[in-house]
């Protein structure tokens, strides 16, 4: 059943078709708003405006509901791997069991890089930073692999898609090892796709690195989790540079450029440094009171979401994650009894649970990051390897969409109107 919406201006009554999708709230659409009316729409941050139609993702931030493809994100992080979500988000269908092995094998074959890219790393300083130096060489991909460039023929947007998702683990275990000087290590493709990511961060040439299955299984999880989250700031931004035209290694530089932002990318390094300022948990009550003065700068970083106004459903499969890995490495640090008791405190405290503050992904994450062994400086960069496949497959999405244009939102203008120039000996 079709439905309008009338909206009255200064022209007249205007009537608007509203579309529904599958699950969600219905839109309004005003693509012919500011030919009628000379009116834009006035959304800053598009917090009300779809700005795209998409068959990806859900979200439900009031029910705390995470979908891709129509599955639920617990079901995948309990029963699926990453290469399965992988092969979800970019075809639409989970694999069947010869549809996934061609898959994997697929990317196992493009995991190694160009030779000459080793030496793109040498042109950074020792100390950069790993964003950055992802920035840079995700950027240079298109400079080695010409072949794959013409968004508009299917078959190289296919093999550029298999090159990035099967390269950008490589790309991060050798952003690592040039910050800590160690050698790169080519990648071994009888492991799963996480458990050579793994070695080639973790291992060394002088002795065998053995993947610890439990730490594989989380690291799975958790890129899992980070897969695709709907049109966050970094997707919207790989769209955005995507409508141009540009060639997709350098959609997905731009996008790693816009993860790198700490209101995004950076929240569970925020969450992480928290627990350190605490310390000890004998200091829990004194932040959390400070946390509730509202006379006090001090907030807690890991809990409540700006979608999620429920209990964010990636942060209940971490939860569990984070207790499996913590018990398997047997780890020694005050911060993670910090962490536990401070979410006992959120999960039950009457100020937190009204105002729905429930600890969310990111206060997790950097838990189980940092007992596995990775400095705060390669979360994001694991989330860009994660969100590259999501990255990839909204890309694609919009590339084949009859509807797609190139991304051009208008602004409010509340600067000087016209005004003649003067010369300056007159000003």
């Amino acid at each position: 059943m079709s439905t309008s919406a009338t909206i009255t201006t200064s022209k007249g009554n205007l009537e608007l078709p509203v579309h529904s999708g599958t699950v969600g709230p219905d839109v309004i659409d005003i693509r012919k708003l500011y030919g009628a009316t000379d009116m834009f729409t006035y959304d800053p941050g598009f917090t009300s405006t779809a700005s795209c139609e998409s068959k990806i993702t859900y979200i439900d931030g009031d029910q705390g509901v995470l979908l891709h493809r129509g599955y639920p994100i617990e079901q995948l992080a309990e029963h699926s791997n990453f290469m399965e979500v992988a092969y979800l988000l970019l075809r639409g269908e989970l694999p069947s069991k010869d549809e996934y092995e061609k898959f994997v094998h697929t990317i196992s074959r493009h995991t190694m890089v160009h030779e000459q890219l080793a030496m793109f790393y040498r042109g950074f300083r020792r100390d950069a930073h790993p964003m950055a130096i992802m920035c840079g060489v995700v950027g240079a991909l298109s400079a080695f692999y010409h072949d794959s460039t013409d968004i508009n023929d299917p078959y190289q947007r296919m093999v550029a898609s298999h090159r990035m998702i099967a390269k950008i683990p490589t790309i991060a275990a050798m952003a690592y090892k040039y910050s800590v000087g160690q050698p790169f290590l080519y990648p071994d493709n009888s492991l799963s796709y996480t458990g050579n990511f793994m070695r080639m961060t973790f291992g060394v040439p002088a002795e065998p690195y053995v993947v610890d299955p439990i730490v594989e299984k989380a690291m799975d999880r958790i890129f899992i989790l980070h897969a695709d989250h709907e049109q966050n700031a970094s997707t919207s931004t790989v769209r955005l540079a995507g409508s141009s035209g540009a060639n997709p290694f350098a959609c997905i530089a731009a996008g790693i450029a816009c993860l790198w932002g700490p209101a995004h990318g950076g929240a569970n390094e925020a969450a992480l440094n928290m627990l350190r300022e605490i310390g000890r948990p004998e200091r829990i009550k004194e932040y959390v009171a400070k946390a509730k003065d509202k006379n006090d700068p001090f907030r807690l970083m890991g809990f409540g979401h700006r979608v999620y106004k429920n209990y964010d459903p990636r942060a209940k499969v971490m939860q569990k994650t984070a207790a499996e890995v913590l018990e398997r490495l047997n780890v020694k640090d005050p911060i993670f009894d910090v962490a536990r008791e401070l979410e006992q405190i959120a999960l039950s405290d009457d100020y937190f649970v009204e105002k729905k503050l429930y600890p969310n992904v990111d206060f997790y994450s950097g838990i189980i990051l940092s007992a596995i062994g990775f400095p705060t400086t390669m979360f994001t960069v694991l989330f860009a390897l994660a969100l590259t496949v999501g990255w990839i497959a909204q890309r694609n999405e919009m590339i084949e969409d009859p509807n797609q244009k190139i991304g051009r939102p208008p602004h409010h203008y509340t600067g000087a109107a016209q005004r003649d120039y003067v010369p300056v000996e007159k000003r």
